[in-house]
């Protein structure tokens, strides 16, 4: 974005924060993990459960990480799936203000930029009729996408700038099948300067009004009243360019994620900053997906670190969340835990079920199914995690 469109988006939210702020000004401060946490055992009680079974992705899992040392003693079952650095997310509970706004803090760009740099190899060992942006090898096609952002930032396609084409890809990469290969088609489509279709938004939630209004308000107080960001619109265009030069594109879209907290005129009222270790009263179950362009496995990494007692299950793939880009390994151990309480062994890696692209034709010995590895139990692999 270029000074005007930075100022453009800033008074935006800082209009929007103040409408909120004149609509219910007590109310934005008890929108909080910590009391959502406490509404959660709430429900518990309601339902008459003397413990909690409980699956929380991405944000969910620092609303679990909540609860399980609010209420250690209430834990039956927890899987926390792409977690966040809970370090991360509370600035290490200091209250001297942020040099870096959340999402850098938690790594979030640089794993962006190392998914999106598989998403254009595997793309580039592809063909066109499986990726339809191959330019028929990794640098070739790595090469083509700088080509095209260099292109869009001089000439928007339509509406399709560079900043809303960086947006789509991000948020593109969180759902391998069929987001891939739809990615890969909206970047060819932009590659030819036609205007391609917008990806699909997601179905509106069941509630009883025909047209739900999905505005981001919801998440904007969660996040800017739960976790500091820097207050100074002026910094951020050096925050930026310094993601940039660490993650390309994605450092600069996951720079301008918390705009919406520079002004934003609520900080929660119950905020829980730790002690993160509370012994809980069964074992924390955490998955990490090796390729998460939002939440990276190092930050489950660290979550397994901070919790008092849990054990770290590895998801080797793509996307945001094991939940949406399914592996059936790790479904069948978390089906497990929650049933019985029986946890994978420590170290274990399960695999996605499906590549992003479908794979090569194998060709003689163990890739069609002979040699040593002929035994193995397809999708698992009980080996240490892969390092992020």
């Amino acid at each position: 974005m270029g000074a005007q469109q930075r100022a453009s988006l800033i008074a935006a939210y800082r209009d929007l924060a103040r409408r909120c702020e004149r609509r219910d000004p007590e109310l934005l401060r008890h929108v909080s993990t910590t009391e959502t946490a406490r509404d959660l055992d709430q429900l518990r009680r309601a339902v008459g459960e003397p413990q909690l079974t409980y699956l929380g992705i991405s944000y969910g899992t620092i609303l679990g990480a909540t609860y399980a040392n609010l209420f250690p003693g209430r834990v039956r079952a927890m899987v926390l799936d792409s977690n966040i650095d809970p370090q991360a997310w509370t600035n290490h509970a200091s209250d001297t203000a942020p040099r870096s706004p959340t999402f850098l803090r938690m790594g979030s760009d640089r794993a962006a930029a190392a998914v999106l740099d598989r998403f254009l190899s595997l793309c580039g060992s592809a063909t066109t009729a499986d990726c339809p942006f191959s330019a028929g090898g990794a640098q070739a096609t790595r090469d083509k996408f700088d080509q095209l952002m260099r292109r869009l930032r001089a000439r928007p396609v339509g509406a399709w700038t560079y900043g809303r084409t960086v947006a789509d890809v991000v948020s593109g990469l969180y759902f391998v099948r069929p987001g891939w290969t739809d990615l890969a088609g909206r970047l060819q489509k932009l590659w030819q300067g036609q205007v391609p279709e917008a990806a699909p938004l997601p179905p509106a939630p069941p509630v009883p009004h025909p047209n739900p209004y999905l505005g981001e308000e919801q998440a904007s107080t969660v996040l800017c009243g739960d976790s500091p960001n820097p207050r100074d619109p002026a910094v951020y265009p050096a925050l930026e360019e310094a993601a940039a030069s660490r993650a390309s594109d994605a450092g600069r879209f996951w720079t301008w994620a918390v705009a919406a907290c520079i002004s934003w005129p609520a900080v929660a009222a119950d905020r829980y900053r730790g002690p993160w270790n509370k012994p809980t009263a069964h074992v924390v179950l955490l998955v990490g997906t090796t390729y998460d362009p939002a939440t990276p496995y190092a930050d489950a990494q660290a979550m397994a670190r901070e919790l008092g007692d849990a054990r770290l299950l590895t998801h080797e793939g793509y996307g945001h969340t094991a939940l949406t880009n399914p592996s059936s390994c790790v479904q069948t151990y978390e089906s497990s835990y929650f049933v019985d309480g029986t946890l994978p062994p420590a170290g274990t890696t399960c695999r996605q079920d499906k590549p992003p692209f479908p794979a090569p034709e194998p060709v003689g010995g163990i890739a069609t199914g002979g040699g040593a590895l002929a035994g193995e139990m397809p999708g698992v692999s009980p080996s240490h995690p892969r390092p992020a």
